[in-house]
């Protein structure tokens, strides 16, 4: 797996355990996996083998798993990727923008794939990996709240608008993001039912086992965003679980009717794994 460090001017910000660290920056899915491969030796903090999970590591520390190489800077960009394939969406030269960008899987994906820019925009700082913020074609916009922040500011309207939200819901940030497109905009969003269900309806570990409620989720999303003129073009599944081993979900939105509606979530979703 590739390389993960933050620049040095990211120093100072607080030490975190190294397995919890591992999650953070989407080296792996949760913190036994990551306990497993420190465990194994495969764990690289600089280029010393790392001794034990609870190692306190700094942010600008560079992290990395022995193994195969990984395609993007996090494992979020294996859930955008897989869905940019499955909606047919071409991103060379588009003008696009990355809300929650965090370490920058999303936006890695996007640029692999040819994007013009990206504005990558999330709440926190320091975050984005060194080689993200590097890239001439990003412009990273850092403690930045997509609730309050001017659409014209970011660079709208965007020809992609895509989104990976943790603890927020997507219905109450819905029009700021449809604020950063236009009418041939596509948008393509991350559903984390963790983060839109009621707190009584997640169970132990922060985790959705009830199929149910996910389902009742995507409905709610999708019809919550057909209020204010978007409609769901596609749905898929992620390839991948959240960190804490959620099923989490890709929706691709535009400014036209829903072909994905309340009533053919279930089948759209039966199609896509076949």
């Amino acid at each position: 797996m590739g390389d993960h460090g933050a620049p040095a001017g990211a120093a100072a910000l607080t030490r975190r355990r190294l397995d919890t660290e591992l999650v953070r920056r989407g080296l792996v899915a949760s913190r036994t996996e990551a306990q497993r491969a420190i465990e194994a030796g495969l764990v690289r903090v600089g280029t010393a083998a790392a001794p034990k999970a609870s190692t306190l590591v700094a942010p600008q520390d560079s992290l990395h798993i022995v193994g195969a190489p990984q395609q993007f800077v996090s494992r979020a960009g294996t859930k955008l990727d897989s869905a940019l394939n499955i909606f047919g969406i071409e991103v060379g030269n588009l003008v696009t923008v990355d809300v929650g960008a965090s370490t920058g899987g999303f936006t890695d994906c996007l640029l692999q794939r040819g994007a013009a820019s990206v504005a990558a925009v999330d709440v926190g700082y320091g975050q984005l990996h060194w080689k993200i913020r590097n890239d001439e074609r990003v412009t990273v916009v850092e403690r930045t709240n997509i609730r309050t922040a001017d659409p014209a500011e970011l660079g709208a309207p965007f020809d992609l608008v895509v989104s990976d939200l943790s603890f927020i819901s997507l219905r109450v940030v819905k029009q700021q993001l449809n604020d950063l497109g236009s009418q041939d905009t596509h948008w393509v969003l991350l559903i984390k039912p963790q983060f839109e269900a009621g707190r009584d309806k997640v169970g132990k570990g922060g985790v959705i086992r009830d199929h149910d409620i996910r389902m009742d989720v995507l409905r709610d999303v999708l019809s919550d965003f057909e209020t204010i003129g978007l409609g769901c073009t596609g749905l898929i599944e992620s390839p991948i679980t959240g960190a804490t081993g959620n099923v989490e979900y890709v929706a691709h939105f535009e400014r036209r009717t829903s072909t994905v509606t309340s009533d053919t979530i279930e089948e759209t979703l039966a199609g896509d794994r076949t």
